[in-house]
């Protein structure tokens, strides 16, 4: 064999799992040789990892997740049917802290340590796309949510013809949000100029995308789209954006960001008086929570974002049966705090988890388990879920589309702010909450 051939078989990376068969087989054959064989016992736990990000800038979509994780455990105490034999589920929580190397990291300790059958990954592309990258590699079954199917997808380089074989996804996209937004604007009378501010992270580069971004589809939609290059997270002064959407005469404003940097932005967008001329402001990711709301105080009414779930959303859990409004008075009771949107998808993504391992026959066959991910049909807090690609829900093989509907912060009545569900369009079985006010 020449050099050169054994140099490429150096550099041909080595399937991890016949690796592990291979390199088992063989120290195994080496002890039978010595030693009597050890007694055989059957696994009789399953595990379950999840990332998210529950401390650092993204920690707001991680602050349900003791909930959700207690309502799980306590839904799952006396374990779960597979075949024949009941198993007990454990599901192990890692902090992303919210850095995608982080979520990298603790994925493949999850997957090469603690030897979970299934991960599940949330939050913003900064968690799921690393999370998943980590599965894809180490032929780990995965399902993951709450970030737009697009981020997950193409931000991982797919194409619309080759996606992936171990990560599966349920979101709604960039086009659906795009859609949602416009409808709102739809009711206003404005000068149809969109001032657009971008952060530069993964969710961002996607968003900002001169083809898959937000420019197309508004551009197409009738508005004089205005994009300042893209904004380096943490920034602290946005005068030349806003000087440049004063100059522009921009009369809506939208855009993606995470709170601290909208805070910031809008802070200095009051300052120097862009809100004035502003008859909508509506943001993606920014304006999910309540706390970031109440930062801004009564700047913050009137202020409008994509609503992924909430209390009216016509669903209920298949783990535990509970309604959405349930799971909401659920959270307030047990927390004192205001129910969150990522409440019910990283309720959902426990539920889609335990679904598929019920029907996988074996969870120590990670193709078994994929196998059930692929012909999953079920009914979740947070709408159905299925990767029957062709389905109008499945755009591509590894994604399913959930509803979104739009929603405006309004002064509240148990909380200072509530965020009403003012337009359906797209979402007919989600019920209206109000009418949309412009700012001002």
């Amino acid at each position: 064999m020449s050099n050169k051939s054994i140099s490429k078989l150096a550099k041909k990376p080595i399937d991890r799992r016949k690796f592990l068969t291979y390199s088992g087989g063989v120290v195994a054959a080496a002890a039978a040789s010595t030693l009597p064989a050890p007694a055989v016992h059957a696994a009789t736990t399953v595990k379950i990892g999840f990332v998210s990000p529950q401390t650092g800038p993204l920690a707001p979509f991680g602050e349900a997740d003791k909930f959700v994780l207690a309502d799980a455990r306590a839904a799952l105490k006396n374990g779960i049917k597979i075949g024949k034999k009941n198993y007990q589920v454990e599901i192990v929580s890692k902090d992303s802290q919210s850095n995608p190397n982080r979520a990298a990291e603790v994925t493949s300790q999850l997957i090469l340590k603690d030897k979970v059958n299934l991960m599940i990954g949330s939050s913003t592309g900064d968690t799921v796309n690393p999370v998943s990258d980590q599965c894809e590699l180490n032929e780990m079954p995965c399902v993951t949510s709450d970030v737009p199917w697009q981020i997950a997808y193409f931000g991982r380089g797919a194409t619309p013809k080759k996606g992936f074989k171990w990560t599966y996804h349920f979101f709604w996209g960039i086009d659906d949000m795009i859609g949602v937004f416009m409808n709102m604007w739809s009711g206003l009378q404005t000068n149809k100029k969109l001032g657009s501010l971008i952060a530069n992270d993964s969710d961002g580069v996607v968003a900002g995308h001169p083809k898959r971004g937000f420019r197309v589809p508004m551009s197409a939609g009738g508005y004089d789209y205005i994009q300042p290059p893209i904004f380096n997270p943490g920034s602290n002064d946005f005068t030349a954006q806003i000087s440049q959407f004063k100059k522009e005469g921009v009369e809506i404003m939208t855009g993606l960001a995470i709170p601290p940097d909208f805070a910031t932005f809008w802070t200095q967008a009051a300052q120097q008086g862009l809100t004035k001329q502003l008859k909508a402001a509506t943001f993606a990711k920014a304006l999910l929570f309540p706390p970031a709301i109440e930062a801004l105080g009564d700047r913050g009414t009137g202020l409008t974002s994509e609503v992924w779930w909430s209390p009216s959303h016509p669903f209920k859990s298949g783990l535990t049966g509970k309604s959405a409004q349930q799971v909401t008075d659920a959270y307030t009771a047990a927390t004192g705090k205001q129910w969150t949107q990522p409440l019910g998808f990283k309720h959902a993504n426990i539920e889609v988890a335990i679904d598929v391992l019920k029907r996988c026959g074996d969870p120590g066959d990670p193709n078994a388990i994929l196998n059930a991910i692929e012909n999953t049909n079920y009914n979740s807090l947070v709408g159905p879920i299925s990767w029957k690609f062709g389905d109008r829900r499945n755009p591509v093989k590894n994604v399913c589309r959930t509803p979104l509907v739009g929603g405006q912060w309004k002064r509240g009545k148990k909380f200072k702010y509530d965020l009403v569900i003012v337009d359906n369009k797209s979402a007919l079985e989600i019920p209206l909450g109000g009418d949309l006010d412009p700012l001002g």
